[in-house]
């Protein structure tokens, strides 16, 4: 059977990305942790299978990447190249009941995100908005 990839409705997200706002406010250390955070989330979730054994580590890649997005340098760059987000995801099988897995693990680990990780509260519906479209 071939395999059809997913593409969420519309399509590859568009538009402006988050604030960068949010990075002058959180700071790269607390992005690390809420991510950090995030990945705990993802080990204990059905989609466990497709991530790497060593959640820790990916949490600090995929940090690396959100500091950029959120306003601040470009270390997944500098550490890793580009980003090429759709061609690093197509060997793995995501339907749209994982995109909703993952959705619902952010969903958690941003309740309370202004006193875990100082981010704005101003900007968590753009920010939660934009996760939707990613």
């Amino acid at each position: 059977m071939e395999r059809i990839i997913y593409t969420p409705p519309g399509g590859p997200p568009q538009g402006p990305g988050p604030s960068p706002e949010i990075y002058r406010i959180m700071g790269e250390e607390n992005i690390f942790r809420m991510l950090l955070d995030f990945y705990k989330e993802l080990e204990r979730s059905e989609i466990r299978r497709l991530f790497p054994p060593d959640m820790e580590e990916s949490s600090k890649k995929s940090a690396a990447f959100f500091v950029g997005l959120l306003g601040g340098p470009p270390i997944y760059m500098q550490r890793y190249g580009s980003p090429r987000m759709r061609a690093r995801h197509l060997p793995f099988e995501i339907d749209d009941h994982a995109r909703q897995i993952w959705l619902a693990c952010f969903d958690r680990v941003l309740e309370n995100a202004e006193f875990k990780y100082r981010f704005p509260s101003q900007h968590l519906p753009g920010f939660r908005n934009f996760l939707t479209s990613f």
